[in-house]
């Protein structure tokens, strides 16, 4: 079981953590909501949380709590441009669906 980062996300999460001045790596999960059912949680960690699967991909690390990695395994983070639009997409190879709006998937 894996979760990794695309050089532009990890390039990202490296200049972000940087500028904030402090944390650890990144912490990604899901949640129940959304018309799809679930939905991608993604926060800066600053410390280890307690029972978390741990990954290291292109040198940052990543915390995924043990729930929320059925849903992830195998999944890439990047980071995209589209548009005017601009942030983190989960490319995830579990989902079947995801809503018109693209916020939210079920697997």
């Amino acid at each position: 079981m894996a979760v990794t980062l695309s050089e532009r996300a990890a390039r990202h999460v490296v200049d972000y953590l940087a500028k904030r001045g402090k944390g650890i790596g990144i912490r990604l999960g899901v949640r129940t909501t959304g018309c799809s059912g679930m939905a991608y949680k993604l926060e800066f960690a600053d410390e280890t949380p307690e029972g978390d699967e741990v990954f290291t991909s292109r040198g940052v690390t990543v915390f995924v709590d043990p729930k929320s990695l059925t849903y992830l395994d195998g999944t890439e983070l990047d980071y995209a441009r589209e548009g005017l639009n601009e942030g983190f997409k989960f490319n995830n190879p579990n989902v079947k669906n995801e809503c018109g709006c693209g916020e939210s998937f079920n697997v």
